[in-house]
């Protein structure tokens, strides 16, 4: 089932803001909630699409790459949505709280959650993506902070349980017939407060860093080829795991190859002398032999193409390589000197007389 458009969803404009986005989220969030609409399956699909779109839009990294690229793009970046209405209420479980008082039906959990995953985009030229690369990149990542251990605390001190929710996260209050909760406003539903945080971090737990990686890219990339880092993203929350890296491929355009899957196309110029006797040449590859030599038979025709196999780009998926296809590109003259004219036309004379020695009209040699 082919996803719809995440401003679709929403109802809004590209250009749409974060507020704008978080309140047309809560709108059809409050509308579609499952406590809600108990058993609608259809409610329950708008109530994830919503989240899905919702997650992606105020997320800056994640809403460039899907204005960019779109839906194939999140997927390179190893984002798939949500799984339940469970990983839904993790993410979003203090909004939920702000929004209508309550959470996932199960209550308010701390879950360890994946970290952020990155992209990393290279350039190469056909050279480098032919014969791979090894190079050293350098990208911005937030990483635990190894002071105080993810924590946000310095080093002695320890987590102080807050005393206005007493360590619930929420706080509850009456209004009519019903009891609201809301996230605490103190500890902002942690249910604990840093009172001595980590200087290092500033209380936040992590610290934005310039990693640097030794990248090895495999001969054979193509253009939007992916490289998975695992364990390379961003730190992730509670406990949970860091996330991913992923290094796109661009591949610049060559000045005489043209790549098609794993092949090259190029185009060779010839004599009409080379294409009417045959000729051998020495044309052009990515080899360290730098050329190799092509037979040219006689009769070669403009717009013939000649096939040297195993000469293209390797390929990713086994150990073998793609064909070389030589396009081959004929030459007139536009100067011939009076000896040259002279012998083109005994030539024309010897052609004349082989068919007939009368003068046929173009409609005559049709038929």
């Amino acid at each position: 089932m082919e996803k719809r458009c995440y401003y679709e969803i929403l109802n809004i404009s590209r250009s749409a803001g974060d507020e704008e986005i978080k309140r047309s989220y809560r709108k059809l969030a409050m509308k579609y909630h499952p406590d809600r609409n108990p058993g609608d399956k259809e409610a329950e699909e708008k109530f994830k699409e919503a989240a899905e779109a919702y997650e992606v839009l105020r997320d800056k990294e994640k809403r460039q790459i899907y204005d960019q690229f779109g839906h194939e793009g999140l997927r390179g970046t190893g984002f798939s949505g949500f799984s339940g209405f469970n990983d839904i209420f993790s993410s979003f479980g203090d909004i939920f709280e702000e929004f209508f008082g309550f959470g996932s039906r199960s209550g308010r959990r701390e879950r360890a959650r994946k970290g952020n995953d990155l992209r990393y985009d290279m350039e190469l030229t056909l050279e480098e993506a032919f014969s791979g690369k090894e190079e050293e990149i350098t990208f911005k990542k937030w990483e635990l902070c190894q002071d105080c251990n993810g924590s946000g605390t310095s080093p002695g001190s320890e987590l102080q349980t807050c005393r206005t929710c007493q360590g619930r996260g929420s706080i509850s209050r009456s209004q009519g017939f019903f009891q609201i909760n809301t996230t605490c406003p103190s500890c902002h539903g942690q249910g604990t407060i840093i009172t001595d945080p980590c200087r290092s971090c500033r209380g936040n737990g992590k610290i934005k860093i310039n990693k640097k990686i030794n990248l090895k890219i495999p001969p054979g990339v193509d253009m939007g080829s992916q490289l998975r880092l695992q364990g390379e993203g961003e730190a992730g929350e509670h406990g949970g795991p860091p996330g991913d890296l992923y290094v796109v491929i661009h591949v610049k355009d060559h000045h005489f190859f043209t790549r098609e899957q794993d092949h090259l196309l190029c185009e060779i110029p010839i004599s009409f002398i080379q294409a009417t006797l045959g000729d051998t040449i020495d044309v052009p590859v990515l080899d360290k032999e730098a050329t190799h030599p092509l037979n040219i038979p006689n009769g070669t025709q403009p717009g013939d193409i000649i096939t040297l196999p195993g000469l293209g780009m390797p390929s990713l998926r086994g150990n073998y390589r793609g064909d070389l296809y030589v396009k081959i590109i004929v030459r007139i003259p536009k100067k011939l000197s009076p000896h040259q004219k002279e012998i083109l036309k005994e030539f024309a004379e010897t052609e004349g007389s082989k068919s007939s020695n009368k003068k046929k009209s173009f409609w005559d040699k049709m038929k």
